[in-house]
């Protein structure tokens, strides 16, 4: 597996390496050993898989506060995302700042997410579906956001404005600076 630290270190990129022949390939996607060798000691307890339809389909930015904050290894198995980590952790030195990476089953990458990070993405292919293992269990009561479009943040969803596709809830976010549940 190669493991590719972003701009924020925390938030790493990595692609399993994958084997293929005439009958199509084999990949090892989750190996907790070789997570623990880049840096990942994480326990994930849960899968998550998700559908999104169109392209255009922008889903977060979200996270879980308390012992429900969560880690997150994300991969795509059928089309394509942005896959975007906002660092909301108030003492660290990229506070406000993101990192985005293009996701896809053809490129094979995942993105690891850590506790302290706001997590969305933008799907930029139809029916595209991506699977995430978290260390915490889903918390409703736990659950909190930031706004997709909060202009002190610049976030380049890789979508054309005004063609976005969001839930009513992810539109009612508050903006970062109205926040108070961080890290």
């Amino acid at each position: 597996m190669e493991a590719r630290h972003t701009q924020i270190k925390d938030v790493i990129v990595l692609t399993p390496k994958k084997h293929g022949d005439h009958r199509g390939f084999f990949s090892e996607t989750f190996n907790k050993d070789m997570l623990a060798d880049v840096g990942i000691k994480d326990e994930f307890v849960q899968d998550n898989h998700s559908h999104s339809a169109s392209a255009g389909v922008i889903r977060g930015l979200h996270y879980q506060v308390g012992n429900a904050a969560q880690a997150k290894l994300v991969r795509v198995v059928r089309g394509a995302i942005y896959d975007i980590a906002l660092d909301i952790r108030k003492s660290s030195p990229t506070f406000g700042k993101w990192v985005g990476e293009v996701i896809s089953a053809a490129n094979w990458k995942q993105i690891y997410v850590p506790v302290g990070f706001a997590h969305g993405f933008s799907v930029l292919e139809p029916d595209t579906e991506v699977i995430y293992k978290v260390t915490t269990y889903y918390s409703p009561k736990d659950e909190r956001g930031i706004r997709f479009n909060d202009p002190l943040l610049g976030i380049d969803w890789k979508v054309t404005s005004g063609n976005e596709i969001l839930s009513d809830r992810d539109m009612k976010h508050p903006v970062l600076n109205n926040v108070v549940d961080l890290f």
